[in-house]
């Protein structure tokens, strides 16, 4: 479990500055520097400089890429429907605008520099809004508006094979075998069968400026999560993003393979519970207030009044696949009713903490969510809460799973519905950028309507 997202000083993991990558590049240590941006899917998306061309023209010039890469679907294929890119408007380019303060040590690629970006349109027009890191950035712009500030931490699962990626390519993901044969949930053994690989992720990823608390086994085969501190909120997904894509890659070196799916398969899903909590932009602590019930602030409850109030409104944010729905299952971990509760797993929202370290936990996100996004739609809703001073009710106590209270989306066309006509994401988000991810929801229906899955061929080849 992520600690508390309480804010505060602390002294953290190792930090690369401009001045060092100079050095560095200048004497070889670091040969290559990627820049990158988060796409829809969530994935780091860019190029690698060699590091005397970065120092002498991208650093002050600054580099392009193709507006494309916002509007395609997780196979990179071009699609209609999106009004920032097309085939009519010529699939020009947008600007990375790279945020310095992201600089970081590869992990796992120890002659590497990474430097994630914004994006801008190239006339000077401004953001390019429904990119997921501007999306986030304007829920914290607004969120500061109100004086406060937001912090958060990630939970992310996944499950490692003994099979390469291109192995499981090969066999269509059918009969991978999971690096371990039972369930490990908090297992040392288990966990030690797997270390080899974890504790160098880990190590990568301190190593790259993140400060890394742990790992534990899960209950699927092969099960496992590795948890950060927090941070601020664009900074935790900043560093989700990079861990992501650099769990990948070392395991791909092992031999081995990750995957984040939300249900890889009938066993247990990969979940993202993502932690959240408010302060006072000048430090103050805004959830707790230890004279009211359970130690909670007004703006606390009314936080998780607005999040239970847009939860159904906003779950594509936090699903975005058809897979993610998969995971949806009574008695799995996995939350269906939207309800809060007092450290209650049933729940869609458990809240966690006392003090500085009162949060809340959303547990409806899977291991497919685009973090940015996510934290954005929680930001959003939560925010929506307290601008119109929503009361919250009780606390759900016992089984929220058969509970007669409203259940999150079954399927992606439901969420998809829901956010398309959703009032409150319009004022939110705006419209560009709702219709751009309702864009993203129709690419992904319409390809998975077209396929033929192995299910039917199982059922219908012969029996049919």
């Amino acid at each position: 479990m992520t600690t508390a997202a309480s804010g505060g000083t602390r002294s953290g993991p190792p930090t690369l500055t401009l001045d060092t990558l100079r050095s560095e590049i200048e004497d070889g240590t670091i040969d290559t520097v990627i820049v990158a941006f988060t796409d829809m899917q969530g994935r780091l998306t860019g190029k690698r400089l060699h590091g005397r061309f970065f120092l002498d023209h991208v650093l002050e010039a600054g580099t392009e890429g193709c507006n494309y890469l916002l509007a395609v679907d997780v196979d990179m294929n071009t699609v209609d429907g999106y009004a920032m890119s097309s085939w009519e408007t010529g699939y020009g380019d947008f600007f990375f605008d790279m945020d310095l303060s992201t600089l970081r040590r590869t992990p796992g690629q120890p002659h590497s520099a990474t430097i994630q970006c914004d994006l801008t349109w190239l006339d000077g027009s401004g953001p390019v809004r429904p990119s997921p890191r501007s999306v986030l950035r304007a829920q914290v712009e607004a969120a500061a508006r109100l004086g406060v500030t937001a912090y958060a931490g990630t939970e992310l699962e996944f499950i490692v094979f003994e099979d390469s990626y291109e192995s499981a390519w090969d066999r269509r993901y059918q009969g991978l075998t999971g690096a371990n044969r039972y369930n490990v949930d908090y297992s040392i053994v288990g966990g030690t069968r797997v270390e080899p690989l974890l504790r160098e992720i880990r190590n990568e990823m301190y190593a790259a400026g993140v400060t890394v608390e742990g790992a534990k086994g899960e209950c699927n085969l092969g099960q496992h999560e590795i948890a950060f501190l927090y941070d601020e909120v664009v900074r935790t997904c900043d560093n989700h993003v990079v861990y992501k894509t650099a769990a990948k890659e070392i395991a791909a070196a092992h031999g081995q393979s990750i995957t984040f799916m939300a249900k890889y398969d009938e066993r247990e899903g990969n979940s993202c519970h993502i932690h959240l909590s408010l302060r006072g932009t000048d430090g103050s602590l805004t959830f707790a207030d230890e004279s009211r019930d359970h130690g909670h602030s007004v703006v606390f409850d009314r936080f998780i009044a607005g999040l239970l109030a847009t939860m159904r409104e906003l779950t594509y944010f936090y699903a975005p696949n058809i897979n993610s729905y998969k995971r949806f299952q009574p008695g799995s971990f996995a939350p269906t009713a939207v309800a809060w509760g007092h450290d209650n797993r049933t729940c869609a929202l458990r809240v966690v903490g006392h003090g500085a370290g009162l949060r809340v936990e959303n547990r409806v996100p899977g291991g497919d969510v685009n973090p940015y996004l996510a934290v954005a739609a929680m930001l959003a809703g939560g925010l929506y809460g307290i601008r119109n001073e929503l009361t919250l009710g009780p606390a759900l106590a016992g089984n929220a799973y058969t509970a007669d209270v409203e259940h999150v989306p079954a399927t992606l066309a439901e969420a998809r519905d829901l956010l398309a006509t959703s009032a409150l994401a319009r004022e939110a988000f705006g419209d560009d950028v709702v219709d751009h991810y309702v864009n993203a929801a129709d690419v992904e229906l319409a390809a998975f309507n077209a396929a033929v899955t192995d299910w039917e061929r199982v059922r219908g080849f012969e029996r049919l």
